[in-house]
């Protein structure tokens, strides 16, 4: 069979899938979300941008302890129709005052990791949804508290993992669906992105002003790169284990049953330093812990394999490493390539990029233009859609809290891993057995 006619005769049979009916009656058309803002940094912004273009959500009070992002954050209300919030900034904990409103329905947190834990838990206790940036928490522990604090007071909480909605992933999991690559065998992903310019940042440039971070840093080099000084992990594992979540079933059939992790030594961080801040820059003398290079290892319930990558310490054009193989074929986003077995050359990969215009996925289809301009190439857009419409209208959402807690427990598991020798670890079940079972809400049509 030649390629064209085996994407039109997929295609087609694809068809009764992509146009499964609405899982729910959909809400009042005029009903309106009323969303808070805990952190309006530079990724709060982006969230905030995007909520604010919506005419279905009303937005009473942001929260932030910078007063120069609270500023900017307030341009944009001025340049929009959306009246000026209420803003909270005296305190690290001022946050709490924005919660004891009675007029916020839901509240999208955008903080330093160490603060998403507590956050979400005491938004929740306040009879509030949560959407929340990666990650959940630092501890297994504290996984564990937000899934039972979700589940006891009914509120639901989703982790804003955006990669979930990159165009050419969603069109993958079509793929996926219609079963063009068979049985699923072995998938990989991960976190490719050389961050050093993030990590030390003093503000004088938008990026590599320096080799400062801490207190005299600026944005994420305030708080994400004492993470690498104190831990060794894979300290962001979702970007990669999301989708291939999502493509895997996992919680609706299918689950991760155990976890290893390997570090590597540790020299790109001080090499940055030494390079553009001198041998006897005081930074010089930091021990980083993190190692340059984390590989970890998940096993599944119905056997496939995963491999996740972290790498942010060294120099390297961004990726996140894709690779979804099964029986009949695989796509590896690295190459941008595809081969199926008796459909493509047996012998030399092929452009996936006819492949994944064939299979855009109907919410691709539905929103693209509405998606111009989001940040992350639109996957922003998609992400916070997805959050509001099924909050709005009461609806469970696409990511779930056990969804959001088994991505995101993969970085104290592995940090347990790695300082046990490599060690294997057991996977803690979040459902409780309801994986068997569970359904999937993950782009089942175009609405979110």
């Amino acid at each position: 069979m030649n390629r064209q006619n085996f994407l039109k005769m997929t295609a087609l049979a694809g068809t009764a899938f992509t146009i499964l009916p609405s899982k729910v009656v959909f809400g009042s058309p005029n009903s309106k979300l009323r969303l808070g803002f805990i952190g309006v940094g530079l990724r709060g912004q982006e969230l905030l941008r995007l909520s604010l273009q919506r005419s279905d959500v009303i937005i009473p009070a942001i929260c932030d302890v910078q007063p120069v992002m609270i500023a900017d954050a307030l341009k944009q209300f001025e340049n929009s129709t959306h009246p000026i919030p209420q803003v909270y900034t005296d305190s690290d904990f001022s946050y709490r005052d924005l919660l004891v409103r009675e007029d916020i329905d839901a509240v999208i947190i955008a903080t330093p990791w160490e603060w998403h834990y507590s956050m979400a838990l005491e938004t929740m206790e306040a009879g509030k949804h949560v959407g929340c940036e990666v990650i959940m928490g630092t501890t297994v522990n504290e996984h564990w508290d937000i899934v039972r604090k979700s589940e006891s007071t009914g509120k639901q909480y989703m982790m804003l993992e955006n990669v979930c909605y990159r165009r050419d992933v969603m069109a993958i999991l079509q793929i996926i669906r219609q079963g063009v690559f068979g049985e699923l065998i072995h998938l990989q992903g991960g976190y490719q992105h050389d961050l050093r310019e993030v990590k030390f940042n003093d503000g004088n440039q938008p990026y590599g002003g320096g080799v400062e971070f801490g207190e005299k840093g600026f944005s994420e080099a305030r708080w994400r790169t004492q993470h690498s000084v104190n831990r060794n992990g894979d300290l962001y594992p979702t970007h990669g284990i999301g989708p291939l979540s999502k493509m895997l079933d996992i919680h609706s059939g299918n689950r991760f049953t155990s976890l290893v992790s390997m570090a590597s030594k540790a020299r790109g961080l001080h090499e940055y330093i030494v390079k553009k801040g001198g041998i006897n820059h005081p930074n010089a003398k930091v021990n980083f812990k993190l190692g340059d290079m984390v590989t970890t290892m998940i096993s599944t319930e119905n056997g496939e394999t995963i491999l996740l990558q972290h790498d942010t310490s060294l120099p390297r054009p961004y990726s996140l490493g894709f690779r979804v193989q099964g029986t009949k074929g695989l796509w590896m986003d690295i190459n941008k390539s595809i081969h199926i077995e008796d459909v493509t050359n047996a012998h030399r990969w092929e452009e996936a990029k006819e492949w994944i215009s064939q299979f855009d996925h109907p919410l691709w289809k539905k929103y693209s233009s509405a998606a111009e301009g989001a940040g992350h190439g639109g996957m922003d857009f998609f992400v916070v859609n997805a959050f509001i419409e099924a909050i709005k209208r009461n609806e469970p959402t696409p990511i779930s809290v056990y969804d959001s807690a088994a991505w995101s427990v993969i970085t104290p598991l592995s940090e347990a891993s790695v300082a046990n020798g490599f060690t294997n670890v057991p996977f803690p079940d979040f459902t409780d057995g309801k994986w068997k079972t569970g359904k999937q809400y993950f782009a089942l049509d175009d609405q979110y």
